[in-house]
């Protein structure tokens, strides 16, 4: 029997195989999910020219798409458009976002805009 993932009164079916990222939401992220982490199911996806033995993985590129789905109507599309992603405590730059696939076990974090004198 599946379990059920909920993420932000969302509950979906989990698969036992379901990989998981811990989201850190910092700044404009956090006051638009009221959170300030959050733990959250990857749908899997491999590419057509993977071994089947391959590993699942989510791009980088799709995970803000999650994340505004996760958290319709708060703003969050908005703040995301503007921020930069961090895997495990490494910036990633926006050339190479869509290079990066997650595969379970990262810590993602929203690094928004910094403002100030």
């Amino acid at each position: 029997m599946n379990s059920l993932a909920c993420e932000s009164h969302h509950c979906i079916p989990e698969s036992p195989m379901s990989p998981h990222i811990t989201v850190l939401y910092f700044s404009a992220a956090s006051t638009s999910t009221g959170l300030f982490e959050q733990t959250i199911a990857l749908p899997t996806t491999t590419s057509p020219d993977s071994p089947p033995d391959s590993d699942p993985k989510f791009p980088l590129a799709s995970l803000a798409a999650l994340l505004v789905s996760l958290h319709p109507n708060t703003g969050l599309d908005k703040v995301l458009e503007s921020s930069q992603w961090s895997v495990d405590a490494v910036m990633i730059p926006e050339s190479e976002v869509a290079s990066v696939f997650l595969r379970g076990g990262e810590e993602v974090a929203v690094i928004c805009p910094v403002s100030g004198g």
